[in-house]
């Protein structure tokens, strides 16, 4: 017979699980202008936004009433993305519309 004794472990394993830290998010704001129609911003925020009419309609009176409005919170990159589409869309069509993005607070 084998006359080995194997001895109970008294420690038990243990696993460092570390949670990967959340991107920074941030805001995409349109700026009002006095030259860009309404209706195509509200065009504007419906395609690139995949916003309703509705949402793209008050989104846009409260950007030409208050001067600015966010649109929506997005990781660095897809904010970016978003703001320049929305802003070349603009400038396609000879209109000064503009959105600029910044982190969220």
């Amino acid at each position: 017979m084998n006359d080995t004794v194997t001895k109970p472990r008294t420690t038990p394993k243990t696993k460092a699980t570390t949670k990967p830290a959340r991107p920074p998010l941030y805001k995409v704001i349109l700026l009002n202008d006095d030259y860009t129609p309404r209706e195509f911003v509200v065009v504007v925020l419906k395609a690139v936004f995949r916003m309703g009419a509705e949402t793209a309609q008050r989104v846009m009176l409260t950007a030409h009433r208050r001067g600015a409005c966010v649109i929506a919170v997005f990781t660095r990159d897809v904010a970016e993305t978003k703001a320049k589409e929305a802003t070349e869309l603009g400038k396609s069509k000879g209109y000064p519309l503009f959105f600029t993005t910044e982190p969220e607070e």
